[in-house]
Order: structure tokens, then C-alpha cells, then sequence
């Protein structure tokens, strides 16, 4: 394909790009810059490709599309087969993590919090990095996420398979989902929530129909539906509406990001516990990424298409950083939350 070749060649001559595949789709999408250029959104009326931090008060980097060269092409490459590889546990990250966890659950007993999405970095090397071969495993593993591979020489290289739509919008019709609640998916059909992970969905749908209420209308909220996603299960709700004319997508984005899923609740109390407290960066993980105001011919209409940063890995030369993270609320039980980072964790560690 001639959308890997050029991914190549940009990385090896350093100059920006991205590539991408919808949820479910046979087409895998690129821009290409030209240079180096740095170039930020500044109130979501530009056209391009934006990658947006998990603090909505950092600038979200665009690529602009009158300076990225764009390429959509049907999807086909050889299947690959792989083996999982084994990568040791680090027993002082769950240590941590699992006391971090219950500081963070007696915040939530003591104080306003409902619920605080903890997270974690995990550190990996290794040996023989192909980006060709792992983006090719990430796009044959995981056919129903937002399957992508980002590079700025000034920022870095991350690769993701999200399975959470942050928003589709097309003209003023908006369509957005809650997802939260986790399970590992064990070949069955019938799929039990348990009260924590239903309650934990429902204060993401609740955050999201109390958001969208002043700036839509028409707003049609969908029952649960559970929906896989690699190894993993989630809750979904999908929500639906028309965006008012007196509001933009600059407000609907600050409506939604970042989403309780990902973040808390109430929403800024959340993100300053954990600004304060996880004791690393997140940078883009959380954040969201995709089309923005985009037009792929004059008969089109412009539409923007931006998911979750989530599942999401950043490389630096043969080093890895895997995210992973969920969701605390005061029912939470601290060993559990690790083991769900685990199994989350594995979505990046298959395709290593």
C-alpha cells in the first residue's frame, strides 16, 4: 500500500504525519505535512487533523489541511501472525497504584467526589521496533476501534486503538456515546454488569445529558448496550442531538472533554485530585484526536469525527509508555482496579 510507504518515509525523514482507520471501516486515512511547522487549534473552526491533550487548558495541535498532503486508501495488507509476548510485572508500580487507589477512594467517601479516574504509565523496552508491523497488528487486532499512528518531530510518536467516539458531528447533528465499566471478555454472550460498573456508566451518561442539555436540542438518549472492544467489554450508551445555532463546536468540545470517563466527577474537582496526585504526565492520553471540520470534496459536508485517546502508546526509540487507567468510585475494591489496568494494558502488549 502505498499509504505505508509513506509513513516510512516520513518517519525516517522526520517530518509529520498521521495515519488512521475508523471503527469498522476498509479505507485507512493520512495527512502529511510538509516541514516541521508546530501549528495549534485555536477555536475549532480550523480544518485538519487536531490531537488534543488530556488538559483542556494545554493547546491542541493541528495539521493543518491546506499544508498536509491527504491520502485515503481501501485497506489490504498481508495477515500477520504474531505470539503475545511476556513482559514482567513491575511490583512497585501496582504498589503504588493499588495505594493510590485507596487514597483515592477515601477522597471519595470524605469529600464531594462521585468518582476519579485513576491512571497509570508503564514503562517498556523493546528490541527490533518495526512501526509498519506494529500499526498493521494494531489495525488487524482491533477492527472495531479508532486505529492510528501519529508523528511530530517535536512532540513524538504514538500509536492507539480507541474504542470511545468523543463526537461525530456533521453539519449541527451531533452523535456522542458514554462508555464506561470493564470486564474481560470470556467467549460468552451472557455478559453480567455488576451495580458498581452500572452505576459508574451511569454517571457518564447522566454528566453528558446535563452538558448537552443548554446547547442542543433534540437530544435521544439510547439504552445500554455492552460492546467489545479487543479482549476487553464495555458499557455504551450512545446519545444523539442538533446543536443549537447560538452554540459552536468549540462548545460542545468543552461540553464533553474531558468526559467523567476518563476524568471524574464533578468534573474540575476530579481532574485537580488527579493533576495532583497520579505523579506523571498524561499528555495526549485522554485527550482525543480526528477530522476536524473536514471535507473530503466540495459535495460533502463538513464534519468532524474525534475519539478518546485511549488504549494509546508513545515510543521513543525502543522505548514504550503504555496508559491504562479506570474509573474509582466508593465501592471500588484497589486490587481489582490493578488487575483491570492489566488486562487493559494487554490491547498495547499484543502488538509489541
Amino acid at each position: 500500500m502505498k499509504i505505508f510507504n509513506k509513513i516510512t518515509n516520513s518517519y525516517t525523514k522526520k517530518t509529520p504525519f498521521v495515519a488512521y482507520r475508523k471503527p469498522n471501516g476498509d479505507a485507512i486515512s493520512g495527512f502529511f505535512m510538509n516541514d516541521d511547522s508546530l501549528f495549534y487549534v485555536d477555536d475549532f473552526t480550523e480544518k485538519g487533523f487536531v490531537f488534543a491533550p488530556f488538559d483542556n487548558q494545554q493547546k491542541a495541535i493541528l495539521f493543518p489541511k491546506e499544508t498536509s498532503e491527504f491520502i485515503l486508501e481501501d485497506l489490504s495488507f498481508d495477515s500477520i501472525d504474531f505470539k503475545e509476548s511476556e513482559f514482567s510485572m513491575n511490583e512497585n508500580s501496582k504498589e503504588h497504584h493499588i495505594k493510590l487507589v485507596d487514597k483515592t477512594i477515601g477522597e471519595i467517601i470524605n469529600n464531594d467526589l462521585k468518582k476519579v479516574v485513576i491512571s497509570r504509565k508503564e514503562a517498556l523496552e523493546i528490541t527490533d521496533f518495526d512501526l509498519i508491523k506494529i500499526y498493521q497488528k494494531l489495525l488487524q487486532s482491533y477492527k472495531n476501534a479508532f486505529v492510528y499512528v501519529w508523528f511530530h518531530p517535536k512532540v513524538g510518536l504514538w500509536l492507539g486503538a480507541s474504542p470511545e467516539t468523543l463526537l461525530n458531528i456533521e453539519k449541527n447533528i451531533f452523535k456522542t456515546m458514554s462508555l464506561a465499566g470493564t470486564q474481560v471478555y470470556k467467549n460468552t454472550q451472557n455478559v453480567v454488569w455488576k451495580s458498581k460498573e452500572l452505576e459508574e456508566q451511569q454517571l457518564v451518561t447522566d454528566f453528558i445529558e446535563s452538558q448537552l442539555t443548554g446547547i442542543s436540542s433534540n437530544l435521544k438518549i439510547d439504552k445500554k448496550e455492552t460492546i467489545k472492544a479487543g479482549n476487553l467489554l464495555h458499557l455504551c450508551t450512545k446519545v444523539s442531538g442538533e446543536l443549537d445555532k447560538n452554540s459552536t463546536l468549540k462548545t460542545l468540545i468543552r461540553a464533553l472533554h474531558p468526559t467523567p470517563a476518563v476524568c471524574g466527577l464533578p468534573r474540575e474537582n476530579a481532574k485537580k485530585f488527579i493533576l495532583e496526585n497520579e505523579q506523571y504526565n498524561r499528555s495526549f492520553y485522554t485527550g482525543f484526536l480526528g477530522e476536524l471540520n473536514f471535507q473530503k470534496n466540495k459535495i460533502a459536508s463538513k464534519s468532524s469525527s474525534l475519539f478518546v485517546n485511549l488504549r494509546c502508546m508513545n515510543i521513543i526509540e525502543n522505548n514504550v509508555s503504555i496508559f491504562v487507567g479506570g474509573g474509582i468510585t466508593k465501592d471500588s475494591n484497589s486490587k481489582k482496579e490493578w488487575e483491570e489496568t492489566v488486562s487493559k494494558s494487554k490491547v498495547m502488549k499484543r502488538v509489541l
